[in-house]
Parts: structure tokens; sequence; C-alpha cells
């Protein structure tokens, strides 16, 4: 495994565009990645986490007018898109017809258009990508098993795992080591708060109220 220097997303990204798998630094803590369409690297994700088939990756986009490209967005999906991305709000989107979800990543999706490092890696890759947190994912993950915050622990996820991850870019200690805040935003029915995180609730209600949608959209 290549250690990159911090913001080297170009190493990265020729590294995903030949369908290996790179890992990338977050505020919350580093994420396993790969080209969301590159059904191979998806797989190898699964495969390092021991990820059941049946939960689907995160989808990172570079920018927020790729949401709009691609999902079936209500007016409450547009204010928490203006107020809160880029950074740490996932929302569940349904897909416009037409566009048909890549394997890993499921119908509605779960969406992220992070900053930082991985924000830059989508936008230089060009397309969006599959992500999901450098760890075991449950019911194989012990309760001394935590996400990697550190190079240091990429590395010995990689050796105990086999990943195979080509590289990681060094971004130092991780400092939050949180989950991302889910909302869910159905075409149809109620927009809700999944799962609190990075993303305070009130920042959530905030942004819908500067839309002025909080008084006719039910947050739950």
């Amino acid at each position: 495994m290549d250690i990159l220097a911090p913001g080297d997303v170009g190493t990265a990204a020729q590294a995903m565009a030949a369908g290996h798998l790179v890992a990338v630094p977050t505020s919350r803590w580093y994420m396993l990645c790969a080209r969301a369409s590159d059904t191979r690297a998806t797989a190898a994700i699964y495969a390092a986490k021991r990820r059941p088939a049946r939960k689907p990756l995160l989808l990172v986009i570079g920018a927020p007018a790729t949401a709009r490209q691609l999902f079936d967005l209500t007016d409450a999906a547009h204010a928490l898109i203006s107020g809160l991305w880029p950074g740490d709000l996932a929302l569940r989107l349904p897909w416009l017809p037409g566009h048909l979800a890549p394997e890993a990543i499921g119908a509605p999706a779960l969406v992220g258009c992070p900053d930082g490092v991985l924000g830059q890696l989508a936008r230089r890759v060009g397309e969006p990508l599959a992500a999901s947190a450098v760890s075991l994912s449950p019911p194989h993950a012990s309760p001394t098993d935590h996400p990697a915050l550190t190079v240091a622990d990429v590395a010995a996820f990689d050796t105990d795992q086999s990943a195979r991850i080509a590289a990681v870019i060094d971004g130092g200690i991780c400092p939050q080591g949180q989950h991302m805040t889910i909302v869910d935003c159905p075409a149809n029915g109620p927009t809700a708060i999944r799962r609190e995180g990075t993303v305070h609730t009130r920042a959530v209600h905030a942004a819908l109220d500067g839309a002025h949608l909080a008084g006719g959209q039910h947050v739950g």
C-alpha cells in the first residue's frame, strides 16, 4: 500500500481508474473508496469489510449539481443541499426515471457531497464514487473494532483483511470519529432525520427554515 502525500488526489484518481481501492481521510475517519461504476472494485470493498450484500455503500458526488442531474429532489432536499453541502450530511434520495443505480449503491441511494480531500477526489475522478469507512462491518466488528482514524489504522486493516488497498492519502489524524448525519428525502412522504451525526439536528432544521419549509414539511 502506497502512502500518498496530503492532498495527492491525482495519484489516487489514477489508482481508482485502474480498478484499485484507495483510502481517503475525512474529518470523521478514513474512507475506503472505488468508482461506483466499477463492480469488481466495489465488490472488493464488500469483501474487505465483510459487509453484508444487502447493505449499500455511500455514493459520493463531487458537486451538488450532480444530485440535481441524477435524483428526484423535493423542495426539502433542495434546501438541505443548498444549505449544508458540501459537508457531512448524507441524503437518501430516489433516482430520477431512467437512471439505473450502480449495483453497490441501490435505490434509493445514500448520497454524500463531502468537502475536503474526498470531495476533491470525486471531482478529480469525474464520476461518483462508492465509499465506506475503513473498518469491519457488523456483525463481524467486535466492540474494539473502530473505523480507522490514522494511516497506521488503515495499514493494519489492509494487512489484517488482505484488502489490497492500493494507496492511502495521508491526512493525519481524523479528529471527529463520528458518523455522518442521514436524512431521508423520499419523493412522496415526510422528510425524516434517520441518524444524527456530525451535522447537528438544529442545522438540518435551520436549512429548512431558511427555505421557508419547516412550517409545511415534517422533519422527524
